[in-house]
């Protein structure tokens, strides 16, 4: 059997990650799961924006976007306000609830990684951050290109 080459291995190991993504969204809330997480990360992140903003960022249709929304909104940790350019629209913006979610988010997923690279040493995390990262920038703004 041929040897694989390097991004045949890259393949095998970044499918992988779905073990790592699968473990971090078990120590997530039951009330706060994947989607309703890059929500409240996403308009933290960016800050107030339309729900089609949103739709962008998430790479995902309006409608599934829009009932992660719904979901956030009924939770009180998204709120929905007028935009001030097309009355039409609506703003979203985290709330005080939303602050204080994103806060349990970090805490559970930061205590989730701590576990579990107890024995890597800090060179070592910082080194994947840094690879992850670059990686993700070698693939760039990739939301509008599908292959």
């Amino acid at each position: 059997m041929a040897t694989p080459n390097r991004y045949e291995e890259l393949a095998r190991s970044v499918s992988a990650i779905g073990a790592v993504k699968r473990g971090l969204a078990r120590v997530l809330p039951v009330e706060c799961q994947g989607g309703s997480a890059a929500v409240l990360a996403l308009v933290n992140h960016h800050g107030d924006m339309r729900t089609s903003r949103l739709a962008e960022l998430m790479a995902v249709d309006m409608s599934v976007c829009s009932r992660h929304v719904a979901h956030t909104v009924e939770h009180g940790w998204i709120e929905r306000l007028p935009d001030p350019d097309d009355k039409r629209s609506r703003i979203l913006r985290l709330t005080e609830a939303g602050h204080a979610m994103l806060g349990e988010l970090d805490r559970r997923v930061t205590e989730a990684f701590s576990r579990h690279l107890a024995e890597w040493s800090d060179e070592d995390v910082e080194l994947l951050s840094h690879l992850l990262a670059r990686l993700r920038d070698s693939f760039g703004d990739c939301r509008a290109h599908h292959a």
